[in-house]
C-alpha cells in the first residue's frame, strides 16, 4: 500500500474546510461520484483501505514452534544421549522424524491458517457508494480518496470522511475519544482547523459506528492515513485464542503426559533392574553394577522417553484446528460464515433457536396485497401478460384516479420511502424490500415514482422504539390542498398501533375528518383481519405543519396526524421453512419467533411453517414489560412466537431462556440487535440484510438469510464435533495401545516388542493422514434425530472412555500374541518386526473402525470416505518402505519377512477391527431390537 492517501493531511484539514472546496480538491462531484476509471487509479494509488497487516509468520518459525513441547525437548535430549553414548545413527533417525513431525505440524497449521484467513476475507465489510452517478456496494477495502459515502443506521463508517449532508445522524466514537455517548453530527457547518476530534461534527472517521440517522460524505482519507490507522498499534487485533474444545484437549493432554511419564519412568527402572544382576546392588558392588547396567540404560531411556512422545498425541491440537477451518469452509457452502470457532462446537449444544421473521422465514420479497381505507378495501391483480399490477375493488379492476384516499395513501407510501425504482434488479428496485413494494403499488396506482414531486426537506429517520419514519416534503399542487398558512407536509407510516395512537382525524372523500371512536375500531379490526391473513401492516398518515428549520423533533412532527390507511404486506414463507422446523424439532431443538410485527400477523405464519405448536402462546412486547423476570423465565417456557418486540426485548428473552438452563442461537439485523447477538450462546447475524454492526458481533453471518441455513449449520456443527470426537478416540485408543503394549512387555520379562524409532515412525505415520481422514467424514445419518449434547459434556466421556479400554486392549492383546508367538522362533529381530508390522496394520483398520462410535462399517459403507482410502494406502506404503527398502531396514531395526510372518501378521492385524466391529453390530442390533418393542 502507499504511504500516502491522494489527500495530503499536513496542508489539508477536511473538518475546516467547505465541502464545495473538499469537493474541488478531490475532484468528485459529489451527485455523480468518481467514475470507475478514477476510482481505479486512485485504488492503484493510493492503495487499499486497510491497515498495514501482521507478516505472515515464516515457515521455519512455524517449525521452531512444533519443537517447544515439554515432551519433543525430552526426545531431543534422548538424542544428545544417544551422541553421548556413541549410538549416531539412532540418534539422526530419531532427529530426522522429530523434524519431519514438527514439518507435518507446521504444514497442517499453515493450512488452517490460511483457511480462516480466507474465511475472515470473506466476511470483510462492504460499503456504499455513489459511482458514475449510481449508488453500488463495494468492497470497503476498496474505498478511495474521493468516494461518496452513504452512511445509516448500523454502518460501520469505511474511511475519514467530511460528511456532505446528515439527517439526526449520530456516531459512536468511543473507539477514538473514549466518549460513551454518540456524538450528533452537523454537515453545515465549518470548524477551526485545530479542533479536536471529539469537536469535529462534520467529520466521521474509519471504524466508528453509526447508531442513528444517516447521512453522505467524501472520503478524505484512507487506510494508514486515517484517524484509525495513526492509533493503528494500540488497537491491533490480538491473537486468536485457542477454543474451548482446544484448550480441554490441552488440558487432557497435559495430565495424560504426566502419568504416560509416571508409566516410562516406571518402565526404565523395570527394564534396568530386569536387565542387571540385582545381587551386586545388595552386596553393595555399585561399580561392578552401574558397568554391567550401562549398556542397557541407553537403550531402555531411548525407548521410554519415546514411548512417551508416541502415547501422547502431540497433533491433536493441529488436527482439531484443520478440523473446524475445514469444516466451517464447507458450512459457507452452505451459506453460513462461520466468524468465530468456538460457535461452531456451541452448534452442536444448541436447544433453543430465536429467530426473525421477515426474510428470515419469509421470503422477504414483499408485495403489496391489500390497501385499507374508510372509504373502501383495494386488492391488486398481476395478469401474466402485463407487469404492472392493477388495482382492484371486490375482484375487478378500477380506476384508481376515482378514489381520491386511495392515491393519497399510496402517495404517502411512495415518498414516505428511501427505495428507488430500477428496472435492472430482479424485483424493479433497490432498497428495502417492503419500502420497494409500496413504490411498486403506488405505479400500479398511476403514480410515478420518478415524476417531480416535490423534493424532500426534512426526515426523522425509523427506530425500533417508534417503529415508524416520517420525512417531510414541500407542499405544491400534487398534493391534496394543504392551505395557506401550511406550506410543508409530513408524511408517517409505520406500525399501525403506533401510528394510530398519534391520529386524530381521519381523511375521508370530503376531506379530514375527526375520529369517532367507532371509527378507531373498524381500523383496529382491520388491522387484526390483515394480521389473520399472515399480511405485513403498516399504517399511513400525514400532518400539514410550517417551515421546518433545522433537524424536526419527532414529539413535534409525530403528533395530531391525520390517518390515511392500512397496507398490508404479503411476504409468503420460504418454501424450505416448514422442514427445516421439523428437522429441528426431532433434532430436540425449539424454535421461536420473535419479530415486531403484529401478533395476528406473526401467528399467522408461525401456525403456517409449524412453530407455533399447540397450546403454545403468543406474547406480545408490552406484556414483557410488566413481566419480573423471574415470571420471564416462566413465560418463555410457555410462548413459540414473540410479537411487537423490541431490541430490549430480545435481550430479556435470550437472557431468560439462558436462566433456565437453554442454549441459545439469535438471530439479528439491526445495530440494536448487536446486545443480544453478544448476550446468546451462538449470535447470528443476516448477511444480506444486516447492519455492519450486527455481522461485526454476530459469531456466525447467514449469506441467504434463511432459517433452513441455522438449521443446516446446526447439522453441519454436530457433524464437526462428532469428527473431531472420532479423532481423538482413534488416537487415544492406538497411543494406549502402544504404551500398554512395553509396558507389559516389560513386566513379563519379554525383549522390547517395539523398537524407539518404529514408536516415533508409527506416531508420524498414524497420527497424522488417517486422523485428518477421519475429519473429513460427511456424517452419520441420523444425526439430526439425536438431542442436542450437554453443553458441559467432556469429548473423552466415561463411555468414551471405557470404549477406548476395549479397543486399545483388543490391539495390545493382538500385537503380543503376535509378538510371543513369533518369539518361539528364537529370532527376537523377526519377533520385533512382526509386533511392529501388526501394530502398523492393526492401528490402520482402527481407523476404519472409528469411522463411528456406533454403526458398524458395514452400514456407513467401507469406502464412502475416498479421504481415508487415500491415507491408509499412504501410511500402509510408508510401514512396507521401512520393510522392503534395504537402506531403510537396519536405520529402523526391521527384519524382512517372510509369508510364514505375514500370515501371522494379517491373522492378529485384522483381529481387532473384526472383534470391533462386531461389538458394534450386536451393540447396534440390540438398540434396534429394543427400539422395535
Amino acid at each position: 500500500m502507499a504511504e500516502h492517501s491522494v489527500v495530503d493531511a499536513s496542508e489539508f484539514v477536511p473538518h475546516a474546510a467547505p465541502v464545495d472546496a473538499i469537493a474541488d480538491r478531490l475532484a468528485v462531484e459529489p451527485n455523480r461520484g468518481l467514475t470507475a476509471s478514477q476510482a481505479a487509479d486512485r485504488l492503484r494509488s493510493s492503495g487499499f483501505n486497510e491497515l498495514p497487516q501482521e507478516p505472515r509468520t515464516p515457515f521455519w518459525k512455524r517449525m521452531l514452534s512444533q519443537l517447544r513441547g515439554a515432551i519433543v525437548l525430552i526426545l531431543l535430549a534422548a538424542v544428545a544421549l544417544s551422541i553421548a553414548l556413541g549410538d549416531w545413527v539412532e540418534a539422526a533417525v530419531i532427529l530426522a522424524i522429530v523434524l519431519l513431525n514438527a514439518v507435518v505440524g507446521a504444514f497442517q497449521e499453515a493450512r488452517a491458517e490460511r483457511a480462516l484467513e480466507s474465511l475472515r476475507e470473506l466476511s470483510a465489510p462492504d460499503a456504499r457508494v455513489v459511482r458514475d452517478g449510481r449508488q453500488l456496494a463495494v468492497a470497503a477495502r476498496e474505498i478511495v480518496p474521493g468516494d461518496i459515502v452513504l452512511l445509516d443506521a448500523g454502518a460501520i463508517v469505511p474511511a475519514d470522511v467530511r460528511l456532505i449532508e446528515s439527517t439526526h445522524l449520530r456516531v459512536d466514537e468511543s473507539s477514538l475519544t473514549g466518549e460513551s455517548v454518540p456524538s450528533r453530527k452537523r454537515a453545515d457547518i465549518v470548524l477551526d482547523a485545530g479542533a479536536p476530534i471529539g469537536d469535529r461534527l462534520n467529520c466521521a472517521y474509519a471504524g466508528t459506528i453509526v447508531t442513528y440517522g444517516r447521512g453522505i460524505g467524501i472520503v478524505t482519507a484512507t487506510g494508514i492515513d486515517t484517524q484509525l490507522g495513526e492509533i493503528a498499534a494500540e488497537i491491533a487485533e490480538t491473537a486468536d485464542e485457542p477454543t474451548p474444545l482446544q484448550r480441554r484437549l490441552d488440558a487432557f493432554g497435559r495430565t495424560m503426559g504426566v502419568a504416560v511419564l509416571g508409566v516410562c519412568a516406571l518402565v526404565f527402572v523395570i527394564g534396568i533392574l530386569r536387565s542387571t544382576d540385582a545381587a551386586l546392588l545388595f552386596r553393595g558392588e555399585f561399580a561392578a553394577y552401574f558397568a554391567h547396567a550401562r549398556m542397557a540404560i541407553s537403550g531402555l531411556f531411548v525407548v521410554a522417553v519415546s514411548l512417551a512422545v508416541a502415547a501422547v498425541p502431540e497433533g491433536l491440537p493441529a488436527v482439531v484446528t484443520m478440523s473446524l477451518a475445514l469444516g466451517t469452509r464447507d458450512m459457507l457452502q452452505r451459506n453460513a460464515l462461520v466468524r468465530r470457532l468456538p460457535s461452531v462446537e456451541t452448534l452442536g449444544s444448541t436447544t433453543v433457536i430465536c429467530t426473525d421473521k421477515t426474510g428470515t422465514l419469509t421470503q422477504n420479497r414483499m408485495t403489496a396485497a391489500m390497501v385499507w381505507t374508510t372509504g373502501g378495501e383495494y386488492g391488486f391483480s398481476r395478469s401474466e401478460a402485463e407487469q404492472k399490477a392493477a388495482v382492484t375493488q371486490d375482484g375487478s379492476p378500477i380506476d384508481p384516479s376515482e378514489h381520491a384516499v386511495l392515491r393519497f395513501a399510496l402517495l404517502a407510501g411512495l415518498l414516505c420511502n428511501d427505495a428507488e425504482l430500477d428496472a435492472n434488479e430482479e424485483p424493479g428496485f433497490l432498497g428495502d424490500p417492503t419500502e420497494g413494494a409500496l413504490l411498486l403499488a403506488a405505479a400500479a396506482a398511476g403514480l410515478d415514482p420518478k415524476a417531480e414531486y416535490p423534493a424532500r426537506v426534512a426526515e426523522i429517520p425509523f427506530d425500533s422504539d417508534r417503529k415508524r419514519m416520517t420525512t417531510i416534503h414541500r407542499a405544491s399542487e400534487r398534493f391534496p390542498d394543504p392551505g395557506s398558512d401550511s406550506p410543508c407536509v409530513a408524511f408517517i407510516k409505520g406500525s399501525p398501533d403506533g401510528v394510530l395512537a398519534l391520529c386524530s382525524r381521519f381523511e375521508s372523500d370530503e376531506g379530514p375528518v375527526d375520529f369517532p371512536e367507532s371509527a378507531r375500531e373498524e381500523i383496529l379490526d382491520a388491522n387484526r383481519t390483515l394480521g389473520g391473513q399472515g399480511l405485513r401492516v403498516l399504517a399511513v398518515a400525514y400532518r400539514r405543519i410550517g417551515d421546518i428549520e433545522g433537524e424536526p423533533a419527532a414529539d413535534d412532527i409525530e403528533a395530531d396526524l391525520t390517518f390515511l390507511g392500512l397496507i398490508g404486506l404479503h411476504d409468503p414463507p420460504r418454501p424450505e421453512v416448514a422442514d427445516a422446523v421439523e428437522t429441528a424439532r426431532r433434532a430436540g431443538l425449539r424454535s421461536v419467533m420473535i419479530t415486531g410485527d403484529h401478533a395476528t400477523t406473526a401467528r399467522a405464519i408461525a401456525e403456517e411453517i409449524g412453530i407455533l405448536r399447540p397450546e403454545r402462546r403468543v406474547v406480545i412486547g408490552a406484556e414483557l414489560d410488566r413481566l419480573e423476570d423471574e415470571e420471564l423465565c416462566h413465560t418463555v417456557e410457555e410462548a413459540d412466537v414473540f410479537a411487537r418486540v423490541s431490541p430490549h426485548h430480545k435481550v430479556r428473552i435470550v437472557e431468560a431462556l439462558k436462566a433456565n438452563g437453554e442454549i441459545v442461537a439469535m438471530t439479528g439485523d439491526g445495530v440494536n440487535d448487536a446486545p443480544a447477538l453478544k448476550r446468546a450462546d451462538v449470535g447470528i447475524a443476516m448477511g444480506i440484510t444486516g447492519t455492519d454492526v450486527a455481522k461485526g458481533t454476530a459469531d456466525i453471518v447467514l449469506t441467504d438469510d434463511n432459517y433452513a441455513t441455522i438449521v443446516a449449520a446446526v447439522e453441519k456443527g454436530r457433524v464437526i464435533y462428532a469428527n473431531i470426537r472420532k479423532t481423538v478416540f482413534y488416537l487415544l485408543s492406538c497411543n494406549f495401545a502402544e504404551i500398554a503394549i512395553l509396558f507389559i512387555a516389560t513386566l513379563l520379562g519379554w525383549p522390547a516388542p517395539l523398537a524407539a524409532i518404529q514408536l516415533l515412525w508409527l506416531n508420524l505415520v498414524t497420527d497424522g493422514a488417517p486422523a485428518l481422514a477421519l475429519a473429513m467424514e460427511k456424517g452419520e445419518a441420523g444425526i439430526m434425530d439425536r438431542p442436542p449434547r450437554g453443553v458441559s459434556e467432556r469429548i473423552v466421556s466415561a463411555k468414551m472412555a471405557r470404549r477406548i479400554l476395549f479397543h486399545s486392549g483388543a490391539l495390545t492383546a493382538a500385537v503380543l500374541a503376535a509378538f510371543g508367538i513369533a518369539l518361539r522362533g528364537g529370532r527376537p529381530a523377526i519377533a520385533a518386526t512382526v509386533a511392529f508390522a501388526t501394530l502398523a496394520i492393526a492401528e490402520l483398520l482402527r481407523a476404519y473402525t472409528a469411522r463411528s462410535e456406533r454403526l458398524p462399517l458395514i452400514r456407513i459403507g467401507l469406502f464412502s470416505n475416498r479421504w481415508m482410502q487415500t491415507a491408509v494406502l499412504a501410511s500402509f506404503g510408508l510401514i512396507l518402505a521401512v520393510l522392503y527398502i534395504p537402506f531403510l531396514r537396519p536405520l529402523f531395526d526391521a527384519s524382512r519377512l517372510g509369508a510364514a510372518e505375514w500370515g501371522l501378521i494379517l491373522a492378529f492385524g485384522l483381529g481387532p477391527a473384526i472383534l470391533i466391529e462386531l461389538r458394534k453390530g450386536l451393540r447396534h442390533r440390540l438398540v434396534e431390537w429394543k427400539g422395535s418393542g
